[in-house]
């Protein structure tokens, strides 16, 4: 198959397209940029010049393809609405290219437009009140493409992807762990988060591509259900710090930011099991906790690319 893919430079993006290829695939990805061309290039891809703001060079992309991947997210996280719309327009351009071939597109979205408090289920309807309901736009353009004969899926990818070089929400709660002296949960920290291993992901969406049915919403969930308090013992005992419990408002000082803050107080366990039924998914790589004793973690870059992101601008990218 001929997959064009959209985000195949970020963090997830160049381990899928790696499998992509290593599974006999061809890869044509869009680059914004001569580093991302290059980057695409050096994993064995084509670069297809052009971004989500240009709507031609997307359609004419997915148009010569034989599926489609979409990725990529981003933007001003203080404007929601421009996000919003410019995800949605993306995944019409891109279906608009593929209705009426049954050709597969698979687009990206994340667990945490699921309801808090309970185990999500890929059945369940997202929750407009949820942290990430600016996610359920796209969802919903994609999902609606099936009825123009494609092959229209969604992976909700857990908010932690974890693997070498995560740049995402768990280094933040080790950068500020290395500020305080102190790794942190909030509360009794018995809240879940859901995670999964990137290269396990990267199954996922191939397998998607190759066989989720029209309609389908996937979950990329290795672990159901990881505590906070657990992660916050495993980040102190790597860095032999203590561990403690904040209170919100004490949570938002030591991570110097309030998103953050509300992000680790969420109760958001997510099952997977109808993904790994319908697809024969089988996630086999370290968990989170295994990763923070062996992965690169603890390497003082990876701390220092945490701030980067953080701290200084305060944006962030959901799943």
């Amino acid at each position: 198959m001929h997959v064009f893919v959209t985000g195949g430079t970020g963090q997830t993006g160049p381990t899928v397209v790696a499998e992509l290829i290593a599974s006999g695939h061809t890869v044509t990805g869009l680059a914004r940029s001569d580093i991302a061309a290059a980057r695409l290039e050096s994993l064995g891809a084509t670069p297809h010049r052009g971004s989500l703001d240009d709507l031609d060079s997307l359609h004419r992309g997915a148009q010569a393809a034989d599926g489609v991947l979409h990725m990529a997210y981003g933007g001003d996280y203080a404007d929601p609405g421009t996000l919003i719309r410019r995800d949605r327009d993306a995944i019409q351009a891109l279906g608009q290219a593929l209705a009426g071939s049954g050709r597969p597109l698979v687009s990206t979205s994340g667990t945490l437009v699921m309801r808090a408090g309970r185990v999500g289920v890929e059945q369940d309807e997202p929750d407009p009140d949820s942290v990430a309901a600016f996610r359920i736009s796209g969802e919903r353009a994609c999902l609606d493409l099936a009825a123009q004969d494609v092959r229209a899926s969604v992976v909700r990818l857990a908010p932690t992807v974890h693997g070498p070089g995560d740049h995402g929400f768990i280094p933040a709660l080790i950068a500020a762990a290395c500020r305080a002296g102190v790794s942190a949960y909030i509360g009794d920290g018995a809240n879940r988060w859901p995670a999964v291993h990137r290269a396990d992901a990267a199954v996922l969406f191939r397998l998607a591509l190759e066989n989720a049915p029209a309609g389908s919403v996937l979950h990329g969930v290795g672990e159901s259900a990881v505590s906070i308090e657990s992660i916050a013992e495993r980040i102190g005992a790597m860095l032999g710090i203590p561990t403690a419990s904040l209170t919100l408002d004490q949570a938002t000082r030591h991570l110097g930011n309030p998103f953050l803050a509300t992000f680790f107080s969420l109760d958001v366990p997510i099952s997977s099991e109808y993904t790994r039924n319908l697809l024969g998914w089988r996630p086999h790589h370290a968990t989170l906790l295994e990763d923070l004793r062996t992965g690169d973690y603890f390497d003082p870059e990876a701390s220092k690319r945490a701030e980067e992101i953080w701290l200084p601008h305060r944006e962030h990218s959901i799943h």
